[in-house]
């Protein structure tokens, strides 16, 4: 996943620049942030997640894999310090939830599609999901096959969840039908983007996020230690600051997450993360009635 992130994103010639609002707009609302491994929304997405819910949203965090092949020492550790770096991000972000799928990393491919999408389906009708925040099932060159298998599953069952006629054995459960209306969609290469996040105001907790995922994300290459590595060879940043407290924040604000600082700066905004938005859709027959209706009588 990296850890210095090129942007490839090519925008629509509309792009919404979305500003934090003040209040909370969207209390009653339901989120899932959606990744296949526990890095993913820490890195691509963690301020759009942190401002939501500061807006009103209750977030739920949905992790695909068990990140059997990603971090340090043995497979049975690994899953384990994975686990609880994911548990530590949820509550940094605030999500009520917790749900790990348990996948195996690398693999997804090879699992049936068809059960993920219940599953989403499941955990979309039982938590009311308005808005996910995933990987984009329309993203270019995406190499990692455990990402672009859970976009198109998600977005399969976006739709889905909302039919009254797949899964009836959720309705006689006690579920309802409930599509989900909002997309945030990110990724790693090229898509399209049409929505611009301000995520100024959450940055700092963004990087703490980012901090607690040690078992493969950038904790587990602390500036601390880079700082140290330079002044042995009697050079130093100054952008780090003059700690390791500092230089560890540091690092992870301006060399983790720069492609945020990059994407803000196009928009005259300190960071900002770019989004595919898919937004609720409009009833194409009120929006014929609202474009063609008169009055009976003049």
């Amino acid at each position: 996943m990296g850890q210095a992130i090129q942007d490839g994103t090519a925008q629509t010639s509309e792009v919404v620049i979305d500003r934090p609002p003040g209040g909370r707009p969207h209390a009653g609302k339901v989120l899932a942030a959606i990744q296949p491994h526990s890095d993913d929304i820490p890195l691509f997405a963690a301020g759009a997640v942190l401002r939501l819910i500061e807006e009103g949203y209750t977030g739920h965090l949905i992790r695909v894999t068990n990140d059997d092949m990603a971090g340090p020492g043995t497979v049975g550790n690994t899953v384990l310090q994975n686990e609880r770096d994911n548990q530590a991000v949820a509550r940094a972000l605030g999500c009520q939830r917790v749900f790990d799928l348990n996948y195996s990393n690398h693999q997804m491919d090879q699992e049936s599609r068809l059960e993920m999408r219940a599953r989403f389906i499941f955990l979309f009708r039982l938590l009311k999901v308005d808005t996910v925040i995933c990987y984009d099932p329309w993203g270019r060159y995406e190499e990692n096959p455990d990402h672009a298998v859970t976009a198109q599953v998600v977005e399969a069952a976006c739709w889905m969840a909302g039919g009254s006629k797949d899964y009836p054995e959720h309705l006689a459960a006690g579920l309802q039908p409930h599509g989900v209306r909002e997309k945030y969609y990110f990724a790693r290469g090229p898509q399209l983007v049409n929505r611009v996040m301000d995520i100024t105001s959450v940055i700092d907790r963004k990087v703490a996020v980012n901090r607690l995922n040690v078992t493969q994300g950038p904790a587990g290459q602390s500036g601390a230690a880079l700082r140290k590595s330079l002044a042995e060879r009697g050079l130093r940043i100054p952008m780090l600051g003059d700690d390791d407290e500092s230089a560890a924040n540091n690092y992870v604000k301006h060399y983790v997450l720069q492609r945020d600082k990059e994407v803000g700066a196009r928009y005259g905004l300190a960071f900002a993360e770019p989004y595919h938005y898919i937004g609720p859709a409009a009833s194409s027959q009120e929006e014929f009635i609202r474009r063609n209706a008169v009055p009976l009588r003049p």
